[in-house]
């Protein structure tokens, strides 16, 4: 699937950018052709005025007087004539040079000199804006061809010629040029097309493999528990008369489940809104030695049950860092955040600390006020002395779902590997940290660091 779509966004980017490079290469052809067409145009009508202003003007037979091309006329005058030799004689040369022919027309179109050793076949057609024209065989021609007027009277017609494979030429080769490199760029275009969908892909196939991840551990989590209810509730359908003491027994697993499937759906409702940015906070300035003393208290009874020791410990006065009672006053523990999230969160590291502990060992909570990078925080510290967490488990404690080797677990708890995901989301809520140090049979330590706040909480 990802690979069928990642051929297809490559596909995309090269395509789209194919009819851009080939939009881009058309216009600048079709530019660089109508310059050429223009430079042309504008060399053979600089070649006309040129002649123009050369022609040496002659009366007709029977009038005595020549005039020049730059004598001005003063009246009408006699009937003139242009004296072909003496005005055509010595720019033949100089525009045979530029390839330019010339030819001249008598004002009845008959052709009376050329630079031309054979005739045009083309009739004589006055446009002096320029046409391209079929000269000899397949011959391509520039022409301009204009009306030439004394006093008056039209005195003959001028053409001017220009082979047109000044034109073609540079312009056939700026089309190979063009489609070599367009054909060179789209194959670039889609190699990094290809390169660049595998990286804009990247993150996308993570997610849906944590999804899927995520749908198949929730999945796993949910049928056991599911099951259990739907066989406890099948027994107490199937027997019509069932004992007082079975059918309790039987409410209370049902009671059991639905506690640990609710609270595995506010687990998995909290990490979505987590993963949203839904998650609401009701942030005030908290003291946090009575939220933990709450929330230990709330712990012995699970510790008392697991013959386990749990203590608190709060820094004394001396333990306090110099300085701080007078620059945050009576009481050091002030952050700000939260207060139902951050019991979430020390309630799951000391339960979780319990989970791991056998019979006869000690869990203990201890907080202290610290400087860090020179900024107060607050240091929380939950060690417990229990089995540990393997060096390979602990860069995934924080996946979900990820749960150590539950042959290792004391018997009879149960957790659906959510805790320490959510704690660290909480933490991160608050602009803190947490950190996880264990060794095997030795035990663990989880610190947390939450930014301090001097501000006094109602």
């Amino acid at each position: 699937m990802f690979q069928a779509t990642r051929q297809r966004l490559a596909l995309w980017y090269t395509a789209v950018t194919a009819v851009l490079l080939l939009l881009f290469a058309s216009g600048f052809y079709l530019y660089v052709r109508s310059t050429l067409v223009e430079r042309v145009d504008d060399t053979l009508n600089h070649v006309v005025e040129v002649m123009e202003r050369s022609l040496v003007m002659e009366p007709q037979p029977g009038e005595g007087r020549v005039f020049a091309a730059t004598t001005p006329a003063i009246d009408p005058g006699p009937a003139l004539q242009v004296n072909v030799e003496a005005s055509f004689g010595n720019s033949a040369r100089a525009v045979e040079d530029d390839h330019i022919d010339l030819e001249w027309f008598s004002p009845q179109g008959t052709l009376q000199w050329s630079t031309l050793s054979e005739a045009l076949p083309l009739p004589l057609h006055v446009n002096p804006a320029g046409e391209t024209v079929q000269g000899k065989g397949d011959t391509l021609l520039r022409q301009v061809t204009e009306r030439v007027q004394r006093q008056g009277q039209v005195v003959g017609y001028l053409r001017v010629s220009h082979p047109w494979f000044e034109v073609t030429k540079p312009s056939r080769r700026l089309m190979v040029d063009l489609a070599l490199g367009t054909s060179l760029m789209v194959g670039a275009v889609g190699a990094i097309g290809w390169l660049l969908s595998g990286i804009a892909m990247a993150p996308v196939r993570d997610s849906y493999q944590q999804l899927k991840q995520f749908t198949a551990d929730a999945s796993h989590e949910l049928r056991n528990p599911i099951a259990v209810i739907q066989t406890n509730a099948q027994v107490a359908l199937l027997d019509p008369e069932p004992e007082v003491a079975v059918l309790q027994q039987q409410f209370q697993v049902v009671e059991r489940l639905t506690r640990r499937l609710g609270q595995l759906v506010d687990d998995l409702l909290f990490l979505t809104r987590q993963d949203s940015g839904l998650l609401a906070l009701t942030p005030r300035c908290i003291d946090l030695d009575p939220l933990l003393s709450e929330v230990v208290e709330e712990q012995q009874v699970l510790a008392r049950e697991g013959q386990i020791h749990l203590q608190l410990q709060s820094p004394t006065p001396r333990a306090v860092t110099p300085g701080y009672a007078g620059e945050w006053g009576s009481s050091p523990g002030l952050v700000w955040g939260d207060r139902d999230q951050l019991t979430r969160l020390f309630t799951n590291l000391i339960g979780n600390a319990l989970q791991y502990t056998s019979a006869g060992g000690q869990v203990s909570l201890h907080w202290q006020p610290i400087r860090h990078q020179g900024q107060p925080w607050l240091q929380v510290v939950v060690q417990d002395n229990g089995m540990g967490i393997a060096p390979e488990a602990l860069a995934h404690i924080f996946d979900r779902f990820y749960r150590a080797d539950p042959a290792r677990r004391r018997r009879g708890d149960q957790g659906s590997g959510l805790g320490l995901a959510i704690a660290r989301a909480i933490v991160e809520n608050h602009g803190g940290t947490i950190q996880v140090q264990s060794q095997l049979q030795q035990g663990t330590t989880v610190t947390v660091l939450l930014p301090q706040t001097e501000e006094r909480g109602s």
